[in-house]
């Protein structure tokens, strides 16, 4: 037998993955030079050469990618078996998470907490981005699992739906009072590759409203701020102003838009990694309108 351990073929598929030995040796917690130590070690046991640089990238040879290919399988499957036998409380590792603001602010409450309990060996990093850049990284393999609004269609992508939100136009007291759009406002949207934009852009055109400004911001919570201070209007998420509108300090002006926004989980269709598609198999229980003790279960 080969002197060949599992962590030499973990380290060969996250190279062939993330493009660089540098990334292989973030995403395993390591150095850069161990990565470079285990490639020399499995390629002098097997006496060629497994990868060869194009550009930045290391990519791997044909007979270092049939390596790959053949074995990638039976290393996701001896770690399943033995996540099943302990039915995945001994799962460990780091799982990257991606989301956009609005799935961040309904549903992944739940989803961290039900893993906080339920999988205490994972440890979670988290980062909050607009959903172009989120598919960007799932591509690219810096993020596991991510939370974005949809649908989403490519090959490299399998996504399970998570649910949907209505949208409401809103405005501050003072603004209500005033008429709301029977005078000119200015209104405030996310980015023009959100479906939030279009919707407000389309719901603009449907009832004939001709705004002071369209502004934009990528910040929710900011927008949620600057309206309800009596700063314009702006369609937005009902459930990250459920709370404002139950209070006064936002109020709805124009008859709520029929699109909602629907959301998805989304992980690389070529994802191998139990404990990741354990966890995607689990965000597709979400509801991103749950409260968090439906949500969690």
């Amino acid at each position: 037998m080969k002197r060949i351990a599992l962590y030499h073929l973990e380290t060969l598929m996250w190279i062939d993955r993330l493009g660089t030995f540098a990334a292989a040796a973030q995403r395993l917690n390591t150095t850069q030079p161990a990565i470079s130590a285990r490639v020399r070690e499995i390629e002098e046991q097997l006496g060629l050469s497994l990868f060869q640089r194009d550009g930045r990238r290391m990519v791997l040879t044909a007979r270092g990618r049939r390596l790959v290919q053949a074995c990638e399988p039976l290393r996701s499957g001896l770690e399943q078996v033995l996540l099943e036998a302990s039915d995945f409380a001994g799962a460990t590792g780091a799982v990257r998470i991606g989301s956009g603001e609005i799935a961040a602010a309904s549903c992944l409450p739940a989803f961290i907490g039900a893993i906080e309990r339920e999988r205490p060996g994972v440890t979670m990093e988290i980062e909050l981005d607009l959903t172009a850049r989120l598919l960007q990284q799932l591509l690219s393999g810096t993020r596991d699992i991510v939370f974005l609004a949809g649908p989403v269609a490519s090959p490299g992508i399998r996504t399970a739906p998570i649910g949907s939100v209505d949208l409401v136009w809103v405005a501050g007291p003072a603004v209500a009072r005033a008429g709301g759009f029977a005078q000119p406002l200015p209104v405030w949207s996310l980015p023009d590759h959100s479906p939030i934009h279009t919707v407000a852009i389309g719901t603009l055109a449907v009832h004939g409203l001709s705004p002071r400004a369209v502004h934009t911001c990528n910040n929710v919570r900011t927008m949620i701020e600057i309206v309800s201070s009596g700063q314009g209007a702006a369609v937005l998420p009902e459930t990250m102003v459920r709370e404002h509108l139950h209070t006064g300090s936002l109020v709805e002006i124009l008859p709520r838009p029929e699109q909602k926004v629907h959301f998805e989980a989304a992980i690389r269709t070529r994802e191998r990694e139990p404990v990741i598609l354990e966890l995607f198999e689990r965000a597709g229980r979400l509801s991103i309108d749950a409260h968090p003790e439906q949500a969690a279960h």
